[in-house]
């Protein structure tokens, strides 16, 4: 049998090969016949090159279609996609190179730094995509045979990696096999219901779970077509609203179209269901969308290490606050600090296993081991609890992860930078309530010996070796850091200080 995703994928694609896959915002569209010739034309480039199974395809570019056609031909083709955030500076995106190995690296031709950081490793291969689609990638494609043979894989081979940093070390490269990301797709198609009729509104990001796996996984498996805008944009989105079915998004999509009030119910009546993920939606959000709009969004709770865990369902209770039962294949699991088994109702750590689940860190076999219990379940790091009904409350993350605007920012990476700072002794980054974003990078200073704090430095500084949504928005200054009897910063204690005082 092969296991590869895209033999998944278009075992459901529409027997009419030109029925849409891709509505693009000048109006013409891109058929599933179109996406097989083009996606065949660059696994045949790709294929050319003497690349193996499994060997990594890295890419920093901005989303088009021909983006998207590479992680198919790399489906088709048997290689490893590896997405990187267009925001990386180089310094960030150095790590992910020498860690990730890659055979290709495909940048944007605007991006010198990271073009002349990709010959300065030795990747073997280099070529360019642009925000349009075009540059020599696409070029070497045009002459290539649109004929290609999917690829068989086994069920464990390695579909994507994808990097996510803890609260403390270097960033690790998670491991997604054809099967985890088959098995997702099935169950979310399933659970919400998704059919060949289907339009969804596609303003996400691509370098990123929620925009390539989980929204693009429903069209795919579904046969159905999807709105392609390259990012959310209020008035390309609210003439979107019309002809779509379905909208996914992050939350800070839905609080900034409930500030639009050209937003109404009418312009919401034909999408059948709006999904929202990657960070957590206030009960606020929730209540004034139903008000706004007689629906409830459907939130629902995943991770890059496992895809989505639970939703909230599709026909029956949409809770404010609760990302739902789990989807089936996959087990919820809520523990306390011996790893045993809570009470229903009671507070503990969110563990998981299921079929969508990773299958380990990329060359780290000992912190694989770690973060699995012996009986397979993946510790998520987040605190919550399960209702009688089965449903699943997040209640924290036991780590300090931040998420901003639906993209992760862990704590220690922006720490790392501004203690670099000559006027910094030491600080501590916290996430904060933030109206747009959800959550805001905060920055919490305690300026070296005999200096004060210089925040214009600091933003310059920065400006070049984090990505801006990793920046801090606000900084404060204090004299001294709260900490435990064991000395660990208290970060609840900061959080608590100074959102009181925002």
């Amino acid at each position: 049998m092969n296991h590869n995703l895209f033999a998944a994928f278009a075992a459901q694609f529409p027997a009419a090969l030109s029925s849409p896959l891709l509505h693009l915002p000048d109006g013409s569209h891109v058929s599933y016949a179109d996406a097989i010739a083009e996606s065949g034309r660059l696994a045949n480039v790709l294929t050319g090159l003497g690349l193996a199974r499994g060997d990594r395809v890295s890419v920093q570019a901005e989303k088009s279609v021909s983006y998207l056609l590479l992680y198919l031909a790399c489906l088709r083709g048997g290689f490893a996609f590896h997405p990187l955030n267009p925001g990386y500076t180089a310094a960030e995106l150095q790590f992910f190179l020498e860690n990730a190995e890659p055979a290709v690296f495909v940048g944007d031709p605007a991006n010198a730094e990271a073009s002349a950081l990709a010959a300065s490793l030795s990747i073997a291969h280099r070529f360019t995509l642009d925000a349009a689609g075009a540059g020599s990638l696409t070029a070497a494609a045009q002459g290539a045979p649109a004929e290609f043979q999917t690829v068989a894989v086994e069920a464990d081979d390695l579909a994507a990696l994808l990097y996510s940093s803890g609260t403390t070390g270097r960033p690790k490269g998670i491991m997604l096999s054809h099967a985890n990301l088959a098995a997702n797709a099935r169950a979310l198609s399933e659970a919400w219901r998704f059919g060949a009729e289907d339009v969804l509104l596609h303003a996400l990001p691509v370098f990123h779970v929620h925009g390539l796996f989980i929204a693009l996984g429903c069209t795919l498996m579904s046969g159905s077509s999807a709105v392609w805008l390259p990012r959310f944009e209020l008035p390309a989105v609210l003439a979107a609203l019309p002809r779509s079915t379905v909208m996914m998004g992050v939350p800070t999509y839905y609080t900034r179209l409930l500030a639009d009030a050209a937003f109404t119910a009418a312009q919401a009546q034909g999408v059948r269901v709006f999904i929202s993920g990657s960070a957590p939606l206030l009960s606020e959000t929730f209540t004034a969308f139903e008000a706004r709009t007689g629906q409830r969004i459907l939130e629902r709770y995943g991770m890059t290490e496992t895809s989505v865990i639970a939703s909230n369902p599709l026909h029956g209770e949409r809770r404010a606050g609760a990302v739902g039962p789990a989807l089936p294949g996959m087990t919820v699991r809520v523990v306390d600090d011996a790893g045993a088994t809570v009470p229903t109702g009671e507070t503990g750590h969110v563990l998981v296993r299921g079929e969508s689940v990773f299958r380990g860190y990329w060359r780290l076999p000992e912190k694989t081991r770690e973060d699995f219990t012996a009986d397979g379940f993946f510790r998520t790091g987040d605190d919550g609890r399960l209702d009688a009904e089965g449903y699943l409350h997040l209640v924290g993350r036991s780590k300090d992860l931040i998420i901003t605007g639906g993209l992760n920012v862990y704590p220690s990476e922006v720490e790392t930078e501004i203690d670099l700072l000559p006027s910094v002794l030491e600080s501590a980054v916290i996430g904060l309530p933030h109206p747009d974003f959800g959550e805001q990078v905060v920055a919490v200073i305690v300026p070296a010996s005999g200096m004060q704090f210089d925040e214009a430095a600091a933003r310059a500084a920065l400006k070049s070796r984090l990505a801006p949504y990793k920046q801090p928005k606000r900084y404060v200054v204090m004299d001294a850091l709260p900490r435990n009897a064991m000395g660990k910063v208290q970060k609840n204690l900061l959080r608590t200080q100074w959102q009181d005082a925002s």
